[in-house]
């Protein structure tokens, strides 16, 4: 039943989108896990160096205070993680963002798991003047990645281009082979990406989607100025 409290015009995505989000999200959820511990499990370690510490008869306090300073660091660090995290969850369409930003961000959550596998991630994009839909990258973009690696046999590279084309920002993803290390991951953790999932989140964000040969072209709106 439609949302009556919903703004006019406001459109629901279609059943294929959902269903390819959540392929989607459960294709990312073991990098997500990574990018949420990594700033936690150093805690433990610091904590329990400063408690050794303050053991000792006459505690250096100003070694107890640099571990206390670390501790926080990494704890707001772990709770900016979370945050983020919630944003892939639960996305703010109002919010933009640069496309270099974008992509370094992709690509730096996506890289561990995919050198597992045998791929390596080439981030060859520069800044460009504009910003797009950080919801709409966000899953165009890593949905076009895990789809790449799902239908191209390892060890390859992945080339991430960018470029502004008028009134749109074009991120292509590129297969090449390479000589790497096959990599020793398992099977994935959830069902492939097909094409139709990457067409459905595309059409859901008003996202334009192209192939040709091993590339995939991603064309994102650019965001007007406020």
């Amino acid at each position: 039943m439609p949302d009556p409290n919903a703004p006019v015009g406001a459109a629901f995505p279609s059943a294929e989108a959902e269903a390819a989000r959540y392929a989607l999200l459960r294709r990312l959820a073991p990098s997500m896990r990574h990018h949420l511990v990594v700033n936690l499990q150093p805690i433990g370690m610091i904590y329990e160096v400063m408690e050794r510490r303050l053991r000792a008869p006459e505690p250096d306090l100003a070694h107890v205070h640099d571990s206390a300073s670390k501790i926080n660091g990494f704890a707001k660090a772990a709770l900016n993680s979370s945050l983020d995290v919630v944003s892939w969850l639960a996305p703010d369409d109002a919010v933009t963002v640069a496309v270099e930003s974008a992509v370094r961000e992709c690509a730096g959550l996506l890289a561990t798991s995919l050198g597992f596998r045998g791929y390596a991630l080439r981030n060859e994009v520069t800044p460009l003047e504009g910003v797009v839909r950080r919801s709409g990258i966000r899953a165009a973009l890593s949905g076009a990645i895990v789809h790449a690696t799902d239908h191209a046999a390892a060890p390859a590279d992945l080339e991430i281009t960018a470029a502004s084309e008028g009134a749109f920002a074009r991120v292509s993803v590129r297969v090449v082979a390479s000589r790497g290390e096959r990599g020793f991951a398992g099977e994935p953790n959830y069902r492939k990406l097909a094409w139709g999932d990457l067409q459905a989140l595309a059409t859901a964000d008003g996202v334009q989607l192209s192939r040709e040969g091993e590339r995939i072209d991603l064309r994102l709106p650019w965001v007007p100025a406020a």
